[in-house]
């Protein structure tokens, strides 16, 4: 049996090493991730999530791990900026008010196909001008959804969330976990 880590994400990968975990392939799904017209976050995340497991092939004994996580405002879904103005556009929406982080992670095994998603409300400041663009300037939003991270320096604009904050990384850890499991993998915790 192997761990197929779909995804490049080396946070995803980070939270799996904190667990004890080492994926013995890592590859990521090649999918298309446009939102369809009128399609809720929650939805569109998971469908994504689902297509990241169809487009990656493994052996009948392979355990196969993808994840998705999407930014909600609402009903709008923030995907990962295209280009700092996106990003600046991103977080000033964000600014001073609550959102959702989404996260929904599918394993497959062989025929078997294990699913959780796991939703976070979190809390951003009101980020200054100065901030704001001293955050771009970093270059951190690049490639995250939202256009900030929580577990670098994005994490300064954010007092308070409900939920998971592995699951606002990328890959909620106790979620993730009990798929694991079910799915038959073992290791030392």
């Amino acid at each position: 049996m192997r761990l197929i880590l779909g995804s490049g994400s080396p946070r995803r990968k980070e939270i799996l090493a904190g667990m004890g975990i080492i994926p013995d392939a890592i590859v990521a799904a090649d999918i298309d991730e446009t939102p369809k017209k009128g399609e809720l976050p929650r939805p569109y995340c998971e469908r994504v999530t689902r297509s990241k497991l169809d487009a990656l092939p493994s052996d009948p004994d392979d355990i196969v791990l993808v994840a998705d996580t999407t930014v909600a405002l609402g009903r709008r879904i923030l995907g990962k900026p295209k280009d700092a103005a996106q990003a600046a556009e991103f977080l000033l929406m964000l600014s001073g008010r609550r959102h959702t982080v989404i996260t929904s992670v599918a394993l497959r095994r062989g025929a078997q196909h294990w699913a959780r998603t796991q939703v976070t409300a979190v809390k951003m400041k009101r980020v200054s001008d100065v901030e704001l663009n001293e955050y771009l300037a970093s270059e951190e939003w690049q490639g995250k959804a939202g256009g900030y991270a929580i577990q670098g320096r994005g994490g300064a604009f954010i007092p308070w969330i409900q939920g998971s904050y592995t699951g606002v990384m990328g890959l909620p850890a106790m979620e993730t976990a009990q798929l694991l499991r079910a799915a038959g993998l073992r290791w030392n915790t």
